[in-house]
């Protein structure tokens, strides 16, 4: 160990939180047996290491001595209160609950990817699933999640609040899905892990635009999927495309911090490892059989990490494969993406035609990204003031500073030079 100023040590507690709170509640679940138990845990052995911490240094490890404090503090409270287990829902029922063998949890190889699935329970609706696994297991906070679902924060509150309180009020068992299980609980493992990934991508706030320790845990899990079931197309499918978007990481943003846009990139920096592997992945995956959302968005991926210039992409091809990524998946945002070949195809008129009919729906009202492209086509178009009140738009719903400084920018470029 080694001492640390106070606040040094508050910096070390959450960037252990950042990096490790889906190691540290995995591991405590496994002990606790309650979802709820193991949070309340793994949220006191935070607090403790803030005072722990200060008084005799940061340790060499802080995820084992998180995950062994809290995992200590849910033995004490099972001690406690032996009927604790009446009160709370299970996470992980006993051998004996109901006379059935038990769950072969080494077939789930990792803690974080066994209650990834587990999470995702076939009684909770869908997007209940994921918004719960995001904020338990990954550990972001509501407001990234609703960002992530393109809702409000306080509706989203709502919506993990409504998906314990099923949870605790009906009585639903928690535990570890048998391997025979897991695909029916697939689909919503693949979401979480993309929706991790999205967020690390492109940060939702904060100074920098990528959180490198969501982008790393998104494309691990990943690999723990792909290993686990190695013939599921949508795996390779979603590990491919997590692998050509990263491919391009280092070249999103110039040295001084400024974002690059795609045309922009240099691409002879590209990991081109990282990108061949995503190619074969996708082969592979669209020879499993019907291409789910996951693999088409891998193939879209693929033309763009392939193609020897921004000009000399393919862009019919690309639009091709959004209208059946449309068809597979009819999203807004990915009616909105669609808008970017629309215009290479066809011009930026067409496009916006297609932009301006998304955003009289009202589905992606407060999209910062939908403001983005209705700006960047009206500039296209030479049409600055429209352009320019598109641009502030956007600025007002974005809380990325990378992002911010970017649309800054194009703000200034559509005002022109004074007079």
């Amino acid at each position: 160990m080694f001492q640390k100023r106070d606040g040094d040590v508050a910096d070390a507690v959450a960037d252990a939180h950042r990096r490790e709170w889906a190691y540290v509640l995995a591991a405590t679940a496994r002990v606790a047996c309650d979802i709820d138990l193991a949070e309340e845990c793994v949220q006191d052995a935070y607090v403790s290491a803030l005072e722990a911490w200060t008084r005799v240094g940061v340790p060499d490890n802080p995820a084992a001595w998180l995950t062994t404090t809290a995992r200590r503090k849910a033995i004490d409270a099972l001690r406690r209160d032996k009927t604790l287990r009446a009160k709370l829902p299970l996470l992980v029922e006993p051998v004996e609950a109901d006379g059935n063998e038990p769950a072969d949890e080494d077939a789930i190889p990792d803690d974080r990817l066994r209650l990834v699935f587990t999470c995702c329970h076939p009684a909770l609706a869908r997007e209940a699933q994921v918004a719960l696994t995001l904020r338990l297991v990954c550990g972001l906070t509501t407001t990234e999640i609703a960002s992530a679902f393109l809702v409000t924060e306080p509706t989203m509150a709502a919506r993990v609040t409504r998906a314990k309180k099923k949870i605790s009020g009906a009585r639903i068992a928690y535990r570890v899905p048998e391997i025979h299980e897991l695909p029916d609980r697939l689909d919503a493992v693949l979401t979480v892990v993309h929706l991790l990934y999205t967020t690390g991508h492109t940060a939702p706030s904060g100074d920098a635009l990528v959180r490198r320790d969501l982008v790393d845990r998104a494309i691990a899990l990943a690999r723990m999927l792909q290993g686990l079931m190695p013939d599921e197309g949508e795996v390779r499918g979603l590990l491919a495309l997590l692998l050509l978007t990263n491919a391009r990481a280092s070249t999103r943003t110039a040295p001084d911090g400024r974002l690059l846009l795609l045309d922009e990139q240099d691409r002879t920096m590209w990991d081109r490892d990282a990108i061949a592997e995503g190619g074969q992945l996708v082969v592979d995956a669209l020879h499993a059989g019907r291409p789910g959302r996951f693999t088409l968005q891998a193939a879209i991926a693929a033309i763009h990490a392939e193609a020897p210039s921004y000009g000399e992409t393919d862009w019919q091809q690309l639009l091709g494969l959004y209208d059946a990524l449309m068809n597979r998946w009819p999203s807004p945002v990915v009616a909105l993406n669609r808008a970017v070949p629309v215009a290479m195809v066809y011009g930026p008129a067409a496009a916006l035609e297609v932009v301006d009919e998304l955003a009289s729906d009202g589905r992606l009202d407060g999209y910062r990204y939908l403001a983005a492209t209705r700006a960047d086509l009206l500039r296209r178009l030479g049409r600055l003031p429209e352009a320019t009140t598109a641009y502030r738009q956007a600025l007002a719903l974005a809380d990325n500073e990378a992002e911010r400084a970017f649309l800054s920018g194009r703000i200034a470029e559509c005002a022109g030079p004074p007079v």
